[in-house]
């Protein structure tokens, strides 16, 4: 059953200058709100490997944001920005940044107006030689609503990865009102970032150094990853009523088959890092529902959880998804997911969070109400009254979840 949930009673007011604009000098040094059976305390970040319950799973999303930011320029002068959602031709992004001549994309194309059907020349104000020697182009060839499809081309040998280094800035979020900096380029990405694919940085983990990620380590916790590339609906506000007005964004995910089969294995607590992570993880778990009920998995829906109650631990989900790649020998396990996760939602996998403050009205800040019980006014009026920074360059949260599951110590 679809949830009745109006977007209204999740607002909070944020002043602009809460809003932290640049990182802090050193990413552990942020403060950190412990929210644990309905108490709230603060810390600094790099304590955070003392809060954590022994012999539990700490899951990461490894995937990077790619510079996917570029900027043209029609003959008449006028400027096109085009930026880069997901890959269309070839549709896998391993592939795609492999490709040496012409690829295509799903973008969003600012000042499109002015786009007629000529083709682009990417703008080089600081007259580089390297980004002149890509000779790199744009070409709209479809248009579907807000975005397009658009093929690029460029002198042939170079790998598109090695394209957007060289040509696109890093799509920092709207709301900082400030163009790309050579800081965005470090700071706007995780210690542990991988694989390429993310438009936006999974934020929780920008707060990880390599002391804290050892320390953690030393505790005996096991360190997982997981890849869900972040789309740019992350930034999309929830413009209906209510929640049930409002279409989610499709993001893709590769887990590989060694992580599922110990998630079959145990019954430990699992502290997602991100709400990335935690969409993958419950995502995870619908698939192998649909392994017992359908034989093998499919597109997470949006609305998929609310439909019945399925009745599988943890455990039994994991286990049929494991089962199914080996009967089928497959490594990686590679979906898209559309859930959405609102108050009403039941966690079958996740225990504890760490996350950043999200902006109000948000999907996201719906996803911390599912996980406190109803809880996230008191956690973000404490958060306004201790001087914490919000949003994605702000500081973070470790939150223990309240409702249908006790977390083990």
């Amino acid at each position: 059953m679809v949830p009745e949930i109006r977007i209204e009673d999740f607002d909070y007011p944020l002043p602009g200058e809460r809003i932290a604009k640049y990182p802090l000098p050193e990413r552990d040094s942020s403060k950190l709100l412990v929210y644990r059976d309905g108490n709230i305390v603060e810390h600094v970040f790099r304590e955070i490997p003392e809060l954590l319950p022994k012999d539990s799973i700490m899951v990461f999303n490894d995937t990077k944001v790619v510079p996917a930011r570029l900027h043209f320029q029609r003959e008449t002068g006028a400027h096109i920005e085009i930026f880069c959602l997901e890959p269309v031709a070839p549709a896998e992004y391993s592939l795609i940044f492999s490709e040496t001549e012409k690829c295509r994309w799903k973008c969003i194309v600012g000042n499109a107006k002015k786009w007629k059907s000529d083709v682009l020349t990417l703008s080089n104000p600081e007259s580089d030689p390297d980004v002149a020697a890509l000779g790199l182009k744009a070409k709209s060839v479809e248009r579907n609503g807000e975005t397009s499809i658009v093929e690029f081309s460029w002198n042939g040998g170079i790998p598109f990865s090695k394209v957007l280094e060289t040509c696109g800035t890093i799509p920092i979020p709207p709301y900082l009102n400030r163009d790309s900096e050579a800081i965005d380029s470090q700071r706007y990405q995780t210690l542990y970032a991988r694989f390429r694919g993310s438009v936006a940085a999974p934020t929780a983990g920008l707060h990880f150094t390599e002391r804290v990620l050892n320390a953690i380590k030393e505790k005996g916790i096991d360190m997982e990853t997981v890849c869900l590339h972040v789309g740019a609906g992350t930034f999309l506000p929830v413009k209906s009523e209510t929640i049930s007005g409002h279409t989610m964004h499709r993001e893709p995910f590769v887990v590989r088959k060694k992580f599922i089969e110990d998630m079959a294995g145990t019954d430990r607590t699992v502290i997602a890092v991100g709400t990335t992570s935690v969409r993958t993880l419950e995502s995870l778990y619908f698939a192998g529902v649909q392994c017992i009920r359908k034989g093998a998995p499919e597109e997470i829906s949006q609305w998929l959880p609310y439909e019945t109650d399925y009745g599988l631990s943890r455990q039994e989900a994991f286990s049929a998804l494991s089962q199914y790649m080996e009967r089928n020998g497959i490594e990686e396990l590679k979906l898209g997911t559309r859930i959405i996760i609102v108050p009403g939602y039941e966690f079958h996998v996740t225990d504890a969070l760490v996350t950043n403050f999200h902006q109000p009205q948000s999907t996201l800040l719906l996803l911390i109400s599912a996980f406190v019980d109803g809880d996230w006014k008191r956690i973000y009026d404490f958060a306004l009254g201790h001087g914490f920074r919000f949003l994605s360059y702000g500081d973070s949260s470790l939150l223990f979840r309240r409702g249908n599951h006790t977390v083990r110590r």
